[in-house]
């Protein structure tokens, strides 16, 4: 089972040096997921970086970035956009309905199925899936090695996600909000954390 860490909507002070350490205890793949925001930031936050972990780094917007910075790939977040015209290399996109999953996995390296769980970013987001209707799908081999878990990903419902048939799963709220943006230096505590779902991952 894979793992993709989602970075913050917002930059942040420390961002650079948590990331870096996050790569460092052995994470495989980042989700650069910054939606609405000045490229320069993104461009900024990625010359922090050291170049080694830049071929670890999906871009979900300003996909420049993905050539510019040497990076892994593009992430599409929504059933229906077109990758840019011409582009060759790894994409993802994110789903929210079953039904869309054959068709999105015909022309993607993974897909990514969002509201598996309640969000813990967006409290108002909750799980849209009857844990009846993920094993169906699982069982018709809709969710395979090919489709990743989106929403409420945590250490309790990592086992859930690996027992219906999840390649992997992607993490965001479980981390952050254990660490204040705006008020906390020490971060020690969210790279202990990161650690625990490494693990558990297996």
């Amino acid at each position: 089972m894979k793992l993709v860490v989602m970075t913050q909507p917002t930059f942040f002070v420390e961002e650079d040096k948590i990331l870096s350490s996050f790569f460092d205890e052995g994470l495989e793949s980042l989700l650069l997921y910054k939606p609405g925001s000045s490229p320069m930031y993104s461009e900024r936050l990625l010359t922090l970086l050291d170049d080694s972990y830049r071929s670890k780094i999906t871009v979900s917007d300003n996909y420049y970035l993905k050539d510019e910075f040497k990076l892994h790939g593009i992430h599409i977040g929504d059933e229906t956009t077109p990758p840019p015209a011409g582009y060759k290399g790894h994409i993802c996109r994110t789903v929210t309905h079953l039904d869309m999953l054959k068709e999105a996995k015909r022309h993607v390296d993974y897909v990514i199925l969002k509201y598996i769980f309640d969000s813990q970013t967006e409290p108002d987001k909750k799980a849209t899936f009857t844990q009846q209707e993920l094993q169906e799908a699982a069982h018709r081999g809709l969710i395979d090695r090919h489709v990743y878990a989106l929403g409420g990903m945590n250490l309790d419902t990592i086992r859930m996600a690996k027992d219906l048939g999840f390649g992997g799963i992607v993490v965001s709220g479980d981390l952050w909000n254990r660490f204040n943006i705006h008020q906390e230096l020490d971060y020690q505590a969210l790279i202990d954390h990161f650690t625990k779902i490494r693990k558990a991952i297996g």
